[in-house]
This record gives structure tokens, sequence and C-alpha cells, in this order.
């Protein structure tokens, strides 16, 4: 069985989908689609812009999810999912592929999601940072010793958990993790506390937006972040996309999920090679191919 695995915020680099808006004129049509409906040149900033204007969330979420979903539906027959997923962001990314959703909505959602994302940052300021080489139970364990809000983020795969929450309570377990053992904590640069209740004011804020939005039965199941498991109903999806901004993605029990379930072909469609890193490292039976 075949999965089509989508790429999250972080994958973005400079000149990413010129290539598609040149060489496809179905891709060429989306890409100035997306224009309109964002009401300014995404693509300028995609194809010839500075890694600078890339960083700034209300420009990379839109992007990434653009290069990755107009990707997938030029691929025609060759896009023949027996189950999708994606990495935070790159779960829209998966369903407007899947068609759960049309191009335009799940822009326009990924583009809310995006801005508010972008406000709840600026009201707290708050970071992430990157554990490797210690078991989950442990990550967890540690996180609820510390001041303040410090919660697992990502569980990317087996040995690396990403952390997020207030500035100084991730700074105090970067230490407290290096004394635990681990092989490394990283603070990481982005912009704020991605999946963490810090993100409580843009979930509310894109919830009214999910709940508005047009939800159809995708074309295969999709596994999501919040409980790592395959759904096919809008309801079920809609809820989970709700709840994805301040649970954690479970990516590496999304991983277990879908091998258990006949996985035997990954292919990563969008920007970057992150995915196909996790996968063909965790599992080396999985034949892992990419896309970009």
């Amino acid at each position: 069985m075949k999965a089509f695995v989508f790429p999250g915020q972080g994958s973005q680099f400079v000149g990413m989908g010129k290539d598609l808006y040149d060489n496809n004129a179905k891709a060429k049509e989306l890409f100035e689609k997306a224009n309109e409906v964002l009401g300014f040149r995404i693509t300028d900033l995609m194809f010839n812009g500075t890694e600078d204007d890339l960083k700034q969330t209300k420009v990379t979420q839109p992007a990434v999810f653009l290069h990755s979903v107009i990707l997938a539906l030029t691929l025609g027959d060759e896009f023949k999912p027996d189950m999708v997923a994606g990495h935070s962001l790159g779960e829209f990314s998966a369903l407007v592929a899947a068609g759960a959703l049309s191009f335009e909505q799940g822009l326009k959602l990924v583009e809310a999601r995006a801005l508010a994302m972008q406000k709840a940052c600026e009201a707290a300021p708050s970071t992430m940072a990157a554990i490797i080489g210690m078991p989950d139970e442990k990550v967890e364990e540690v996180c609820a010793t510390i001041p303040g809000v410090c919660v697992p983020a990502n569980y990317n795969c087996p040995g690396q958990v990403v952390i997020s929450g207030e500035f100084e309570a991730i700074e105090a377990a970067c230490v407290k993790f290096k004394e635990a053992g681990a092989k490394r904590a990283l603070p990481l640069k982005v912009g704020g506390a991605f999946h963490s209740p810090l993100m409580e004011p843009a979930r509310a804020e894109l919830a009214q937006a999910i709940d508005e939005a047009d939800f159809m039965v995708p074309r295969c199941p999709i596994y999501q972040n919040v409980d790592a498991k395959p759904h096919t109903d809008p309801a079920e999806i809609k809820e989970n996309l709700v709840k994805q901004l301040t649970a954690p993605v479970r990516w590496s029990h999304i991983m277990a999920a879908m091998v258990a379930d006949g996985m035997t072909e990954a292919e990563e469609v969008g920007p970057g090679k992150v995915l196909q890193g996790l996968i063909g490292r965790t599992y080396r039976d999985v034949t892992v191919t990419g896309r970009q």
C-alpha cells in the first residue's frame, strides 16, 4: 500500500515551485488563482524572495501548502494514495490533495491559520527546542517538572521530540534534558510555541473558519496529527483539525499506524525531504521517495 505524505513549516526554500509554475499550465493557473485569493503575489516571494520573506509565518504556511498541493494536483493518474498524512500544516495539504477540501477553501483556511498563529506568537513570546536521544516517556516526565508552559509538541520519530513553551521554561528544560542524558537539547529558530497551550487564541479563531468550511469524504483515509488514526468522516476530520493547534503532532505514531495498516511505500510531496528522512530511518522496509 502506498502513502502520500506532506511536509510542514520549515521545509520552505527560495525558488520553491518555480519549475512547476514554468513547466505546467495547470500549475501556473493554480498559482495565479492563489495570488488572487491571498490578495498579494505570493509567487514572487516563493520564486524570487529572500529567506527572511519566506520565514514569515503568514508567507511560509501558504507557500509550503501551495507547493505541496499544486504538485499533487498535477500528478494526475500518478496520485493514487491508499492513505495520506501531513505533518502539522501538511495535514491541510493532505486533505486538499485527497479531496476532502477544495483548493480555494484549503488555501483560505491555511491563510487564516497562519495569521492566527502569527498573532498568538506576538501576544506571548515563546519558542521550541528539539530533544534528541531520549525516550518519549522521559521527555514527558521532564517537561512535567518544569515551571511554566513546557510540553511535547512534535513526536517526530523515536528519539526525536520537539518541545514547546515559554522562553524561560524551554531554556530551563534544555538544561535539565542535558543533565538527564539527552544527546542534544537544541533551541529552534521559530516564531513561537506551536502545538502548545499558548496557541489557544489561534485555535479559537481558527475553529470558526474550520466550522464554516465545506468538508467532503476524502478518497482515502487521512491519518490525523492529534490521534494518529485513519479518518474519513468529515465531522471527525474537522474536530481533529481544530484540536491540532494546541495538541502535539504524533508523527511517530502516524508512521507506526500506517506501517501496521500495510504501508510499503511512502512518497513525500512538496518542499524538502524531512518526512522521507523520518520514515526511511525508522522503517527500513518501506520504500521512500519524494517529489519537489
